[in-house]
């Protein structure tokens, strides 16, 4: 790609970055012109355990300094064999202003300022995460990709809408990098810890590990204690290591996905330290391959954390306008990316995820997140074929299971009066259901607050009848008119008329399962909240629809809306 593509006229020459969010301390000079990246880094290493804040801070005062002058000087020189004047050879300062641990920040945003106001040039205050991804679009040239970042403190799907990038889904307790730190530092293994489970991994066998995806988010700290567990009961390490990493790697993979289904993305990159590791890369890119997409992962030095990508962002949004005061610059070490205006893309139309097409309205097929959809005489045929991403114990295990539940709870819910198609068909081996056609468009082709209180009373309806549907995305949700009476009015009892068209239909239950608890009615919520999150204009009205509607419906709704609230502050940046 031309490296000063999309500046105009206010495009830099150089920029430099500063790093140290955690155990990285680092600074790079973006070279706008030649598009050349110069990094210098002094990593921590603890002794033992994990990374120390404390210890983490002391190398950072001590770092910084010299990564600093030393990425200056490279400045100086470039500035110099450009006839450029080498006692200003850079046109702003760039720093990571969250997310990350606070003591670091703060020697970081300390260090950026003083330069800034030392060669009086501006301020930029950048994402950590958002240079994550950024970078990896920056490199790769793709328009609007989805971006897994999969590092030490963090694991999240992130896509562009409108003006910021979304969070579709995310960790539920820790980083997937600090997860499997835990488990090694159990074997009494140094940090960091996934180099040495990859190495491990290559003499392993499968052995079965808890797999658990929560619509478009996940969770590790289940198969972590399985892990541990496993080792103390004497299962043999190297097997451990690669069970863990087939199935940690395969939620990551199934969830990015997910988010490329949702947003009908075809283009995906991947961020973070985590994103080193060959085997989560070989899933990312056969899954890509298997629907048609575009895979890119950064080199090495720019997965982990690194000045290069502050330096890169920064230089796009410096020439967006997007600098930041002096008295303003103060860290946030709970920065999410979706609190970030993107200044410095004016794309619009790009990830507009509109909808509208009707994914069952043709016969040739349609590859939804999991299954092939095609459609004959009013039948929808849905086949979950293999994932060539996942090892074939796991995918075999899933497919069927899927199958079996989702065929159960669609028919179990229209029982207790939630509108669903008709199963006609089944065969679990095989991983097909035959359906019912019901309705003309995905919900979020017609998002409205009487669609989304349907959702709302249906969720509350399955939650009271003792299940939870598992996936309850806009993509999951069916709407449209009845022309006529179909099977499904029948088999809940309805009179059918013209007036009780219009329905909103659940469908896709293949990740429900049975539950009473709280916790697991609250997590249906919030994942079709965030959903609308990531698929709506104005997302705060819809919620308060669904909220309402639920409330007014379900028999323990104060406490599955007090829990809602709980798990909504449990995200990685919250």
């Amino acid at each position: 790609m031309v490296p000063t593509e999309g500046y105009g006229e206010a495009a830099p020459k150089r920029i430099l970055g500063i790093e140290g969010t955690a155990w990285a301390a680092s600074a790079a000079v973006y070279d706008v012109t030649s598009d050349d990246v110069t990094i210098e880094t002094d990593a921590y290493e603890p002794d033992s355990g994990g990374i120390h804040p404390r210890e983490a801070a002391e190398h950072m005062q001590s770092a910084i300094p010299d990564v600093v002058e030393r990425a200056l000087e490279q400045a100086r020189k470039q500035a110099a064999a450009a006839g450029d004047d080498p006692a200003t050879p850079i046109d702003a300062v760039a720093f990571s202003r969250g997310p990350g641990l606070g003591p670091c920040l703060r020697i970081v945003a300390t260090a950026g300022r003083a330069l800034a106001q030392r060669l009086d040039v501006p301020l930029v205050g950048v994402n950590h995460m958002v240079a994550h991804l950024e970078i990896g679009r920056h490199q790769s040239g793709f328009e609007s990709p989805v971006c897994l970042n999969a590092s030490g403190a963090n694991a999240h799907v992130l896509g562009y809408r409108k003006g910021r990038y979304r969070v579709l889904g995310e960790t539920m307790d820790t980083g997937v990098g600090n997860a499997i730190d835990k488990f090694t530092r159990h074997l009494g293994w140094s940090h960091p810890g996934g180099p040495k489970v990859e190495e491990h991994a290559t003499d392993g066998d499968y052995i079965d590990m808890p797999y658990v995806v929560k619509g478009m988010d996940f969770s590790f700290s289940g198969i972590m204690s399985a892990g541990k567990q496993a080792v103390d009961d004497d299962e043999a390490v190297p097997d451990v290591c690669y069970s863990l990493q087939e199935n940690i790697f395969a939620m990551l993979t199934e969830v990015s996905e997910r988010a490329l289904s949702l947003t009908d993305a075809d283009e995906l990159v991947l961020g973070g330290g985590v994103g080193q590791n060959d085997r989560l890369r070989e899933m990312l890119e056969a899954m890509c391959d298997q629907r048609g997409a575009d895979f890119y992962a950064p080199e090495p030095r720019f997965l982990r954390d690194n000045a290069g990508m502050i330096a890169v962002l920064g230089a796009k949004m410096y020439a967006a306008g997007d600098t930041i005061a002096i008295e303003d610059s103060t860290v946030r070490p709970d920065f999410r990316p979706d609190e970030v205006p993107v200044t410095w893309r004016a794309d619009e139309a790009v990830g507009s995820w509109a909808g509208g097409a009707d994914p069952t309205a043709e016969a040739g097929g349609v590859q939804g997140a999991e299954a092939t959809v095609t459609v004959t005489d009013g039948r929808v045929r849905k086949q979950r074929n293999p994932r060539t991403y996942r090892h074939p114990t796991l995918d075999e295990r899933l497919r069927t299971e899927r199958t079996r539940e989702e065929a159960r709870l669609t028919s179990e819910a229209r029982h207790v009066g939630v509108p669903t198609p008709v199963v006609y068909d089944i065969d679990p081996r095989e991983g097909t259901i035959v359906f019912e056609r019901v309705g003309d468009r995905d919900l979020r082709a017609a998002l409205t607050e009487e669609r989304v209180r349907d959702v709302g009373r249906h969720l509350a309806t399955i939650h009271d009848a003792g299940f939870v549907h598992g996936d309850p995305t806009t993509r999951n949700v069916r709407v449209g008119d009845a022309i006529e009476e179909s099977v499904a009015e029948r088999a809940i009892g309805d009179e059918w008329s013209p007036e009780k068209g219009d329905r909103t239909y659940l469908i896709d239950f293949g990740l429900g399962y049975y539950s009473d608890h709280a916790e697991d009615h609250a997590m249906d919520l919030h994942v079709f909240e965030q959903s609308i999150d990531g698929t709506a204009d104005n997302p705060d009205p819809l919620r308060q629809a669904v909220e309402g509607a639920y409330r007014e419906t379900g028999a323990n709704a104060d406490a599955v809306l007090d829990r809602l609230r709980e798990i909504e502050g449990r995200g990685r940046y919250q």
